[in-house]
């Protein structure tokens, strides 16, 4: 360049790598070069003359050049002489060059003739005028911008920026460039100005490339662009500017896609102070085109708040602490404002967050887009929430994205501390479990990382709102998180109980959970509060007490009911050995006030038996949980220690000392374990005989003895151990005959029954207690003693179903209601206390007087007999009967199946009917919520089997044991795994069932499965042998186990088959499909290993290639199905084919008269079990299905060996579910239970639909070929694929292949 050739060598700056787009313009230059200094002297002189000729007086004294009144006057003269006379214009031009170089006269040239830059048009810088002058405005141009390197150093640094406008010549220079009317050659400009732009100091760029709209105008955007585009890359700092530029220039939409595409680029370089410029830029410059690809691009390179950093990692030592982040909180602000200026942003940025389907491709970023969303437009508030709640429920938004937004960014987060409030409160009010736990999370969060009044105020008065919502999940999870706060922040909690209080307003429509929950929070916010010298923090201790003793000392039960929750809650933490405090002339100690309110609940609990046993249960609980002062042990080891002057009588030799009728009935001992050295007995035919009321709480009174005795003999029974074997004071076997059985009045036959009944849940007890000495929890007794307990456990489980078989029997005799034995809570929450017809009628009626005095005939001396807590974080359901299992199974007969009525009468025995082992009765069954739950510790029964050489499969008889145990265990399975499903009064859990997680039910079980497996292995062979063999073996174990001899007592080998065939099955599908199950591989690992089959897979016969590798999970799915596929081919047998399960399907109408069409021959048995298979091997294909859906990118390996398997599984449902339609069933068969088989079949129907390669086909072949065949004689050759989608068949059998049949 000509210039740099003139300038300083000190004064150069470092070459460009800078390259023009565009030639250099070709400068006219004077015909006077080369002449000397005397020639430049006449030059200028000339120059002046020109000027004052114009009117323009150049050297004025005073001031800057004087310029005429008229300055367009002055453009026309110079315009004209420079047109007309080439020379004037060289003269002219070198002189002007002459005269600035002294920088004083190029200042004073500059300046404005009012001396300001910025004056109006009349007093702009004679240089500005000049550059209007069109014959010479070229040369100007390249004039200036020539001289402008001269004065890039005059001033260094960051004083540069304190220069006035007149002092700083280089800014004086770019200031005439601005706002020119017209631009000769705005090529050659543009070219000389980026030429002098690529080599400015940093302030000048800057400055020059914010004002390029105003210096070059519309003219050569593409090669400013380019320039720009260059110039960005060598210097980032000057992108504000550049963006600046970039929005201020009239783009075409080609340009500004290439701006838009140079600013994304700049995303991942760029300083985070200069971000929100940036971000500020991309979204007001987004259109319909563009808007996704700029969305996407921010949302993939902004590195914004919550990136891990050692700040948030550390946050609990700097809560609190940090001062807001300046450009966190400006990139937030653009994105904000640019988002309520562009409203197509809103709706682009929700289909870009619902189109992410992996977690791994969430960020922090996209928590902030919906938040700044939701503050901005109340319109779009409930499409956002719905995406905030997908986003949660699918795990793609995780709590420690949630941890990264808020943990150490509290300034930054507190303005939109409402909008996570809102978030919160939402997620909180869903159905789905996933979606509360995290609302539940972002409360907690949000109040303890906001600890002013205000927003805790907020957080708890949005909980009371969700309290009152009368939702049972809801006010639940809200109870939860306040419980939370009282148990860590009871103390900052005090002052904040005005805004808690309303909670109590609700204490009506709570079921029994939510009590606990309520009880809790103000018992926890009570006890510092006693402590306190603050007026407010007594007075809440205070109205607690108050509230409470009110409540328990009301006659109805209900509200008793909630007393009694409140006092234990209070109990409990008041009683805490680690929260004792010292009493004082003026105040009870801790310990003292507990002692107190349990006198007061005991007091309150004379005229309610279930009241008494609430209190019981809970105490027991309470036990489990937590250590209590030894002043309250004392208490409880005092109480329990009457249970033996209650209810035990001695004996003598094992036999009873005397022979004593009451009322009228003989009595015998029963279930004698321990034969002659046994010293005592359980008097319960004394004690329902005298209808004392003792026997009702015996159950719970046993529980809590037996948790004591735990609890003070490091985990031991050996205390109590004689009340395992003792027998039963029962009435005489002798009663069970036809002719005795009708000389019993009616008084008598009930307390036979009652009898039964209480015999039957003392067991249930002892089962629960003792079970705890067997399962590991504690290291205290020898293998022998071990053993010894197990076998006596055993007996006792065999005790156990021959009580309920025979209760079952003689309640359908005697129709009665039974004495409650416990407070059920039902699976929805409210409970049986709440309704009023179920015991509240009952109590009134039926329930016997209260009295703590001994009724045993021998005032016995009380036995030291420790006394401890059996924990109620055990699952306790009430137990179904067994033979309530076989009446699903299929197993009774038509004549039981319609005998509802004849139920309802009493009955009279004959010694020619066979009461089956737990026969189905209608009257008991309806009863069943009132029983005492087995706790979870009992399932370890199912793993003392032992291997037996014998003529059978089961040749102890324990196969009706553990169908009692497999049964319960699907209940409770159905509980956890359906926990939002309704239920009605006969489907009950207990309270203690809702304690336990999922979780720590399927640790409890996972022991289990191969027990399970093994019991499904007996009951499979039995049924393949066909017959009632070896019945005698049930009759020697039942006397071993002290049973009496009743003998139309038997067992059904089948029937029990089946059902432990058809409840293992069912639990293994359930437990597939348990989203826990599928999350944990260890559980599942375990699962299906248990369920392989007998004999190793044999990799070279398999069906699939290569197959998986053992060990893994896809290969212990092949296994598993490989073990189920074997049982359905064992059990369905093949025959030719027939139509008729295709038919009823389609034609139930015709159901009733197909016996008379069918062929003979077939068994329909192994076509149920057969069936029942095939549902487990699509609940196995399910659950592969949603594991393969858990899985990430990362377990790539995994995926292509499920890949593997699917298409075999596939085929192996299809084959198999083609197998059992070609199946033919008899006449009698279908007599019993016919519209049962018709849903079986249908099932499989769609089974065989849903899984073939092509459905229709399928019904082609159906429709055309197979029906028309099989009902020609019935005129029903008319279904045709023409007019197929007519028949109501079709769509009850493949709703979802309308379409595909209609084409």
């Amino acid at each position: 360049m000509v210039f740099l050739h003139h300038q300083n060598p000190s004064r150069k700056r470092p070459s460009s790598s800078f390259v023009p787009p565009f030639p250099p313009p070709k400068i006219p230059k004077s015909q006077n070069d080369g002449v000397g200094v005397g020639v430049g002297v006449d030059a200028v002189e000339k120059m002046i003359s020109i000027l004052a000729e114009g009117g323009c007086t150049l050297v004025n004294p005073l001031g800057p050049p004087s310029l005429p009144a008229d300055p367009f006057k002055l453009r026309r003269h110079l315009s004209r002489l420079f047109s007309s006379s080439p020379d004037d214009r060289s003269i002219f031009l070198s002189g002007f060059s002459a005269y600035i170089q002294s920088p004083s006269n190029l200042r004073r040239v500059l300046i404005s003739s009012n001396g300001s830059g910025f004056g109006p048009a009349r007093s702009e810088s004679l240089v500005r005028q000049l550059l209007l002058v069109v014959p010479i405005q070229l040369d100007f141009q390249t004039m200036l911008l020539e001289k402008l390197p001269e004065y890039f150093d005059m001033v260094s640094g960051d004083s540069q920026t304190s220069l006035s406008l007149e002092e700083d010549v280089a800014r004086l220079i770019i200031n005439q460039f601005r706002w020119l009317d017209f631009i000769v050659d705005p090529s050659s400009f543009t070219y000389k100005l980026m030429q002098v732009l690529s080599i400015c100091p940093l302030h000048l760029k800057k400055e020059i490339i914010g004002s390029l709209p105003e210096i070059i105008g519309d003219q050569n955007n593409k090669n400013v662009v380019d320039s720009l585009e260059q110039m960005l890359h060598e210097d980032p700092s000057i992108i504000v500017s550049v963006l600046d530029s970039f929005s201020n220039l009239n783009l075409d939409d080609q340009l500004q896609e290439q701006v838009i595409t140079i600013a994304l680029s700049c995303i991942r370089t760029i300083d985070g102070e200069h971000m929100p410029c940036l971000l500020r830029f991309l979204l007001l410059s987004a259109t319909q085109v563009n808007v996704r690809r700029i969305i996407s691009q921010i949302r993939e390179h902004l590195k914004f708040v919550g990136v891990p950093t050692s700040r948030t990692m550390q946050k609990n030592k700097l809560k609190g602490k940090l001062l807001i982040d300046s450009t966190e909180a400006s990139i937030l602000d653009a994105l904000r404002s640019s988002l309520q200026f562009k409203s197509i942003l809103c709706q682009e940025i929700l289909k870009e967050l619902n189109g992410l389907e992996r977690p791994r491709d969430h960020k922090v970023i996209d928590i902030w887009l919906l938040l700044l969303l939701y503050s901005n437009s109340q319109s779009m508030r409930k499409s956002i929430e719905k995406v905030f709640k997908k986003k949660v429920i699918e795990g793609c938004i995780q709590e420690v994205m949630l941890d990264q937004c808020i943990c150490g960014n509290k300034e930054l987060a507190k303005e939109y501390f409402l909008s996570f409030l809102s978030f919160s409160e939402y997620l909180l009010a869903c159905k789905e479990q996933k979606a509360r736990d995290f609302g539940i999370y972002m409360y907690t969060l949000l109040f303890e990382e906001f600890a002013d009044t205000y927003s805790r105020q907020e957080v708890l008065g949005a909980l009371v709102t969700h309290v009152g919502s009368g939702v049972s999940f809801e006010v639940s999870s809200a109870l939860q998180i306040m419980a939370s706060f009282a148990t860590k922040h009871a103390r900052e909690m005090i002052p904040l109980s005005s805004h808690i209080n309303g909670i109590l307003d609700y204490l009506e429509g709570l079921n029994v959970e939510n009590l606990y929950k309520v009880y809790e929070v103000f018992s926890h916010m009570a006890l510092p509060a006693r402590s306190s010298a603050d007026c407010l923090g007594s007075s809440i201790a205070n109205e607690l007490l108050i509230i409470v003793r009110k409540q328990v000392s009301h006659p109805d039960l209900k509200y008793k009911k909630m007393g009694l929750i409140g006092i234990l809650k209070i109990v409990s933490c008041l009683g805490d050995a680690s929260n004792v405090t010292l009493s004082s002339q003026f105040q009870k100690s801790n310990a003292e006030e507990a002692l107190e309110l349990l006198e007061t609940c005991l007091e309150s609990c004379k005229q309610s038996c279930l009241s008494l046993i609430f209190v019981y249960d809970e105490l027991t609980a309470i036990l489990e949980s937590r250590t209590l002062h030894p002043v309250i042990m004392d208490w409880i080891g005092k109480h329990v220690g009457e249970f033996e002057s209650i209810f035990l009588s001695d004996l003598d030799g094992g036999q009873l000392p005397s022979s004593t009728t009451f009322c009228g009935l003989e009595g015998e001992l029963w279930m004698n374990l321990d034969g002659e050295i046994s010293p005592i007995c359980l008097n319960i035919l004394l004690l329902a005989s005298s209808q004392s009321a003792s026997l009702q709480f015996l159950p719970a009174n046993f529980r809590l003895l037996s948790a004591f005795e735990r609890l003070t003999n490091q985990g031991s029974l050996s205390g109590i151990d004689a009340l395992l074997g003792c027998p039963l004071l029962l009435p005489s076997s002798k009663y069970f005959s036809e002719a005795e059985w009708q000389s019993l009045t009616g008084k008598q036959k009930q307390i036979i029954c009652l009898s039964l009944y209480y015999a039957l849940n003392w067991i249930r007890e002892l089962l629960n207690a003792f079970c705890t000495q067997v399962t590991g929890r504690f290291e205290f007794t020898s293998q022998a003693t071990k053993e010894d307990i197990m076998l006596k456990l055993l007996k006792r489980l065999r005790n156990l179903v021959f009580l309920e078989s025979l209760l079952n029997h003689s309640i359908r005799m005697c129709p009665m209601a039974l004495p409650q034995l416990h407070l059920q809570v039902d699976h929805c929450g409210s409970t049986l206390v709440n309704q009023s017809n179920h015991v509240g009628n009952f109590e009134k009626k039926n329930e016997p007087k209260m009295t703590r005095e001994c009724t045993s005939p021998n005032k016995r001396k009380h036995k030291k007999i420790s006394k401890t807590s059996t924990t109620d974080t055990d699952g306790k359901v009430p137990q179904p009967t067994l033979l309530d299992v076989l009446r699903k199974a299929g197993a009774l007969t038509s004549q039981e199946r319609t005998s509802t009525s004849v139920d309802q009468h009493p009955h009279v025995l004959n010694e020619s009917m066979l009461i089956e082992v737990s026969p189905l009765s209608q009257a008991l069954e309806s009863q069943k919520f009132r029983f005492r739950p087995l706790l979870s510790e009992c399932f370890s029964i199912l793993t003392f089997s032992k291997n037996h050489d014998s003529c059978c499969s089961d040749p102890v008889a324990e196969l009706p044991l553990y169908l009692y145990l497999i049964h319960d265990l699907h209940c409770k399975l159905d509980y956890f795994a359906a926990p939002g499903k309704q239920c009605s009064s006969r489907n009950l859990i207990s309270a203690s069932v809702t304690r336990m997680t999922l979780d720590e039910f399927l640790s409890k079980i996972r022991p289990l499965f191969p027990s399970l497996k093994r019991n499904l292995d007996s009951a499979f062979c039995i049924l393949k042998e066909g017959n009632e063999t070896c019945e005698e073996h049930w009759n020697v174990q039942s006397a071993a186990a002290g049973n009496p001899d009743i003998t139309n007592l038997v067992p059904s080998k089948s029937s029990i088959s089946t059902m432990v065939f058809k409840e293992v099955l069912n639990s293994f599908s359930k437990m597939l499909n348990v989203p826990e199950v599928q999350r944990s591989k260890p559980v599942l690992s375990d699962l299906l290993e248990a369920f392989q089959p007998n004999k190793t897979l044999d990799a070279g016969a398999s069906d699939m290639q290569p197959c998986p590798s053992p060990g893994t999970i896809e290969y212990s799915y092949h296994g598993a199905c490989s073990f189920v596929e074997s049982i359905l081919d064992a059990g369905a047998k093949v025959l030719p084919l027939s139509l008729v399960s295709i038919m009823v399907l389609i034609y139930p109408f015709m159901s009733s008269n197909l016996y008379q069409i069918l062929p003979p021959a077939a068994c329909s048995f192994s076509f149920i079990l057969a069936s029942e298979a095939l549902f487990t091997l699509e609940s196995a294909l399910k659950s592969v299905l949603k594991v393969i859906s858990k899985l990430e990118g990362d377990d790539k390996n995994i995926q292509s060996g499920f890949s593997q398997i699917l298409p075999l599984l596939h085929n192996r449902l299809r084959s198999s579910a083609k197998k059992l339609l070609k199946n033919k069933w008899d006449k009698e068969t279908l007599e019993n239970g016919w519209k049962n088989k018709g849903e079986i079949v249908q099932k499989i129907l769609r089974i065989y639909l849903e899984y073939t390669e092509s459905t229709s086909d399928l019904l082609d072949e159906l429709a055309c070929t197979i029906l028309p065949q099989g009902f020609g004689s019935l005129s029903m050759c008319h279904l045709c694929p023409s007019n197929r989608i007519a028949f109501p068949s079709y769509r009850k059998l493949r709703a979802g292949d309308l379409d595909v049949m209609q084409d």
